[in-house]
């Protein structure tokens, strides 16, 4: 089975609800984590667009790479510029995969923009996680020519 970290700067919005969509489509297919270069807390809009979309983040613990130390995956995937830069030399990956993913956690706008801003980036995740599971988590299948 497959392990996965998926890390972001603060382990807040991105990286958590891509750990989220990659435990509930590729369940079976790996284990999955998430964490940040530091840790901010599991951003409150985040947990509210993930349970629009039936995802709970209430189990979820926002925590820093320093929790896995001297342990090996088979992917890291990077979610924004600040973890592809600094990438933490206490653990080993064969695979790096970075996705370009803005960080909603920083917009200033009225209530609505905010959770619009959110809701855009959580689809954005949503589809780069699902490429993601597609190319590196499932199984390829031949199709036989007629």
């Amino acid at each position: 089975m497959r392990k996965v970290l998926v890390l972001c700067s603060g382990n807040s919005v991105r990286s958590q609800i891509a750990e989220a969509y990659l435990k509930f489509y590729a369940k079976g297919y790996g284990i999955f984590f998430s964490a940040g270069l530091t840790d901010q807390g599991i951003n409150p809009y985040a947990a509210q667009v993930m349970a629009e979309d039936n995802i709970d983040l209430n189990e979820h613990l926002s925590k820093t790479v320093d929790a896995f130390t001297n342990l090996h995956f088979d992917y890291l995937i990077t979610v924004c510029p600040e973890a592809r830069k600094n990438l933490p030399d206490n653990f080993t990956f064969d695979h790096h995969v970075h996705y370009e993913i803005p960080d909603p956690a920083g917009f200033r706008g009225s209530e609505e923009e905010t959770i619009a801003f959110f809701f855009e980036v959580r689809e954005t995740v949503k589809r780069y996680i699902l490429q993601f599971i597609g190319r590196n988590l499932m199984p390829r299948v031949e199709v036989p020519e007629p």
